[in-house]
């Protein structure tokens, strides 16, 4: 997936941002899971996944064969709003972090679980973990900088059929104006950059052959969906 559609114009895909430990329920989750000590920080966590990463609903999620096997035996789902960097852009206020976002939507940070333990133990990278081909599924657009009302919205993940996964995205604990002010700081921000804004409690494992269906809904209504198959 080279590029993402906004309205009628594309923008080619650069770098995806990823925040981590961005709901309370979920941070404390990980630390019963991979001992991540789940104390709010000041700024934001931040990893990335390379642009190669991505791909569209309907695809297919597969964990990597390297000399003939999987390299990982626990792939989780993650769903998280995901915003769209419309353009170009530094040291953007809080209160100008709107102006460069042109979109939103919902996506799947997919993680190697076991992998990701296994780095953490060792002081290593997690990039395998979180940044394997396929590791980042993304909806349909939708055309908007409206950060307020993307700070209200239900994202919803059903496996097999079956809610998983529910949270809004008013539990953040970094709000997405802080969010996008601090990465302009930090980075250069390009137009086709994604921003993976977190997930909300529930990841859990999936398999081969699981359906995923993910909806982003204003109030009762879904504004997107996203469906991705485990391979």
């Amino acid at each position: 997936m080279s590029s993402i559609h906004l309205g009628s114009e594309t923008a080619s895909i650069g770098t995806i941002y990823c925040i981590g430990k961005n709901y309370d329920a979920h941070a404390k989750e990980m630390e019963k899971m991979i001992q991540l000590d789940s104390t709010p920080t000041e700024t934001p966590i931040v990893f990335s996944k390379p642009a190669a990463s991505l791909i569209a609903s309907g695809e297919t999620i597969q964990i990597p064969i390297y000399n003939g096997k999987p390299i990982s035996n626990d792939l989780h789902h993650e769903t998280e709003l995901v915003l769209v960097v419309g353009k170009d852009a530094e040291n953007v206020s809080e209160q100008d972090a709107a102006s460069v976002i042109s979109g939103f939507g919902i996506g799947l940070d997919m993680t190697l679980r076991d992998v990701q333990s296994d780095a953490k133990k060792a002081g290593n990278p997690w990039l395998v973990s979180k940044g394997f081909r396929t590791s980042a599924v993304v909806s349909p657009m939708i055309v908007s900088n409206d950060l307020q009302r993307a700070q209200s919205l239900t994202l919803e993940l059903k496996k097999n059929g079956q809610t998983v996964q529910k949270g809004n995205t008013s539990e953040m604990i970094y709000k997405l104006e802080k969010i996008v002010s601090y990465l302009s700081h930090i980075f250069t921000l390009r137009r086709g950059d994604l921003i993976y804004t977190g997930t909300p409690a529930g990841v859990a494992a999936v398999k081969s052959g699981d359906a995923l269906q993910a909806t982003l809904y204003e109030g009762d209504a879904p504004l997107t969906t996203l469906v991705a198959t485990v391979g």
